[in-house]
């Protein structure tokens, strides 16, 4: 027989002989597990198991014979979400804190750690760059208003003002300027210099010597040329004594240039002319010496033509002095007068300032009697004063640094005074003209006595300047003060720029000092555009932290600027939108605002704009209200459906506030709408039918109509020759005596329009 699995002997009649079983049915094994635990737990009640063991013995875990320990189990049913394998953290560290981090959200291609970002949108010098002036003595002159001028430079697009600028500062900087590059220094945008465009204006101070030789302080704002940012030249003009118009000779007078002539004119600042790009009409155009003076005299002469509309006072012609030419591109300028001085330091034996007097116009040279006459000698001597003795030798320098080469050159050259070394021989022909002619003019002495003799000082030129932009009583301290440019007298500054940061993370205000002197620490009063001494809202206190004299791309530190001066100030442009007023926190309660800027154009062209990532709306409005500070013009505003909207000026205005948006002041992406451009109805004959409203109880009826306005009217209210502000009489006799209104007529206006002008 087969033993069995056990040892046990095995029942040979219940297995077959291959040892499988063939015996009866057994029953189901799980039956016999549930006998078997029945038996089992009546034996526990009955307490009859071995060692006789107590239920409360199970629950204290304890044996006493095996010192065994057992923990009680629970019979409950437990769902397997609720089964525990293991301890828990709190179990296990109970005076631990414990952290639960959710799933990691951050994508995949964002850094744990992100690199520090140095946002940079602007050239900045690194350090205060080594100028011909000590920036001391800069400060002392800023201390003597009658020893500076503030001028703005005006024109049209690609004109050469940056360049005239670039002239300027290459002669008071002593940087390894290049020959061949246009470094265009108050071009100090990146974007900008892309563009080869100015975008803002941008101031530069400069010490300067006239041709006698005295230093002067020059605070010379540079503006852009396209229409789209005439909002830039508003905001210079505001703040300067003078206004150069830079004209290109052969292009002469544009649409731009007429623009910037007739705003000049509006806002009373005395006008000078720069001809400038005078190579050009050697070079490109290669127009005869006579022919060149014919045409820069009709260049003038339309100039005139447009200043005679506007009602300009004085005449521009160079006899004058009130005319420079220049070519910024090789670097050289003259007036009259410094044209004049090189022939009396060549000759050395006459008086420059008759002979400078003598080179402009119908004046000609008659050779035998040496003496000038208003007309030609003969038939073949009929050249005028300034053909002859300026742009003839002009002429001939071109020609000779164009047409020889090596020592005749220099020769030719060492002449009229022009030392080059023999390696200079062998540059290109512009870079070596540039070098010549730059050593043949000198420097710009010309310009800066132009402008001493033609732009008024601050003290001169305050009494004009407050009567045109200040809005209050002038009979009180602040507007005595203000008149006579007073140091020491309540401060009065008025704010017409922001200028945000290389980063454009902050903005500062930049101004001029109309009365008083400000400090560093100064706690003063913040008046923005809507205050009024009836409704004080628009009034902020704010503690002045810096103040600079700001140079395009450096600024330098000063604790004090007094009246007079241009300043840009840390501290105060929270809540400032466009313009403000500054006056002392304490004292001057009865001081008013100055008037906002007064554009010469409108912004008519919208865009809706919307962030492509809706989480990113409040970003997005965060750089709204950074643009608004930044472009003078550009407004936004809500419309009734929501959507955000930008107005400018133009496509190209739009398409820089949008970059600043996205780069500069939001860093985010946003989904633009097309253009749309806002138009203007107007009214040509009296209206046919009468438009009426009448009240709810049907008893009253508000009939309207309209007619066009008397010629003029228009003019007068945009010039603020009349103004809603004055009393109800005074207003009606304006009207009374200039356009014959009955009475009853010119006392019955309500409003010059929404804007009230």
């Amino acid at each position: 027989h087969n033993p069995s699995p056990g040892g046990a002997p095995m029942d040979e009649n219940l297995y077959d002989e291959f040892g499988n079983y063939i015996g009866p049915d057994l029953g189901d094994d799980d039956d016999n597990e549930e006998d078997s635990e029945d038996e089992l737990q009546d034996e526990w009640d009955d307490g009859k198991m071995e060692g006789d063991v107590k239920e409360d013995d199970i629950k204290e875990g304890i044996f006493e014979d095996g010192g065994m320990e057992v923990e009680e189990t629970s019979r409950a049913v437990v769902l397997h979400e609720d089964k525990v394998y293991f301890p828990s953290s709190s179990e296990v560290y109970p005076e631990a804190e414990v952290l639960v981090e959710d799933e990691d959200t951050q994508p995949l291609e964002t850094p744990i750690i992100a690199p520090v970002k140095h946002k940079q949108f602007s050239h900045v010098e690194k350090t205060l760059p080594q100028t011909t002036f000590d920036f001391k003595y800069l400060a002392g002159l800023m201390d003597h208003p009658h020893l500076v001028r503030n001028i703005a430079l005006i024109g049209n697009l690609h004109h050469g003002k940056t360049k005239l600028v670039d002239l300027l500062v290459k002669e008071t900087h002593l940087i390894d300027w290049s020959l061949t590059k246009n470094d265009r220094y108050t071009d100090t945008r990146f974007d900008e210099q892309k563009r080869n465009i100015s975008i803002k204006s941008m101031p530069m101070s400069l010490v300067m010597q006239n041709l006698k030789g005295k230093s002067y302080l020059l605070n010379v704002m540079d503006t852009p040329g396209h229409v789209n940012f005439s909002d830039e030249q508003t905001a210079a003009l505001r703040i300067a004594d003078g206004a150069v118009v830079v004209v290109d000779a052969v292009e002469g007078v544009m649409a731009q240039t007429a623009r910037g002539l007739r705003h000049a004119v509006e806002e009373q600042v005395p006008i000078c002319i720069v001809i400038n790009k005078m190579d050009r009409l050697v070079l490109e155009l290669k127009l005869p010496p006579t022919d060149a003076y014919h045409k820069i005299h009709h260049t003038l002469e339309e100039v005139n033509k447009i200043l005679d509309k506007c009602g300009y006072p004085k005449r521009i012609s160079p006899e004058l002095g009130n005319v420079c030419f220049a070519s910024a591109e090789y670097g050289w300028l003259f007036t009259l007068d410094s044209f004049s001085n090189i022939y009396a330091d060549y000759h050395g034996s006459f008086s420059a300032k008759d002979f400078a007097k003598r080179l402009w116009g119908n004046i000609f040279l008659h050779k035998k009697k040496r003496v000038f006459r208003p007309k030609p000698e003969n038939s073949k001597n009929n050249k005028r004063t300034f053909t002859e003795f300026v742009l003839e030798p002009l002429y001939k320098i071109h020609s000779y640094i164009l047409g020889s080469e090596g020592k005749q050159l220099k020769s030719m050259l060492g002449d009229v005074g022009i030392q080059v070394k023999n390696e200079d021989l062998l540059m290109d022909p512009k870079p070596l003209l540039k070098l010549a002619l730059t050593q043949f003019f000198g420097t710009s002495a010309g310009f800066v006595s132009m402008c001493v003799e033609q732009f008024p000082s601050p003290i001169e030129g305050a009494r004009a300047k407050v009567r045109h932009t200040y809005t209050g009583e002038l009979q009180i301290d602040a507007g005595r003060a203000m008149l006579t440019c007073d140091k020491k007298g309540p401060l009065m500054v008025n704010i017409v720029k922001l200028y945000s940061r290389p980063d454009g993370e902050k903005f500062d205000a930049f101004g001029r000092v109309l009365s008083g002197t400000v400090k560093v620490g100064s706690r003063v009063r913040v008046l923005g555009e809507s205050y009024s001494l009836e409704d004080e809202e628009d009034m902020t206190v704010s503690e002045i932290t810096k103040i600079w004299v700001f140079e395009s791309r450096y600024r330098v530190e000063v604790n004090r600027v007094i009246a007079g001066n241009w300043a840009l100030f840390e501290g105060i442009d929270l809540s400032i939108n466009k313009t403000a007023t500054i006056c002392d926190e304490k004292g001057n309660q009865d001081a008013c605002i100055f008037r906002p800027l007064r554009f010469n154009l409108v912004s008519c062209i919208k865009v809706a704009i919307e962030p492509i990532n809706p989480s990113e709306l409040p970003k997005m409005l965060e750089a709204l209200r950074k643009v608004n500070k930044s472009y003078p013009l550009v407004s936004t505003k809500v419309e009734d459906s929501g959507e955000h909207t930008i107005i400018g000026t133009g496509e190209l205005y739009l398409d820089c506030v949008l970059h600043d948006l996205r780069r500069m002041y939001g860093e985010l992406e946003i989904r633009v709408a097309d253009p749309v451009a806002t138009f203007c109805e107007t009214v040509i004959e009296t209206s046919s039918l009468k438009c009426f409203a009448e009240t709810p109880n049907k008893k009253n009826m508000l009939t309207m109509i309209a007619e066009p306005l008397d010629e003029g009217i228009a003019r007068d209210i945009e010039n603020e020759t009349v103004r809603l502000g004055w009393d109800e009489k005074r207003v009606a006799d304006f009207f009374q005596s200039k356009y014959n209104w009955d009475i009853l007529a010119a006392r019955s206006i309500w409003g010059f329009g929404p804007d009230s002008t």
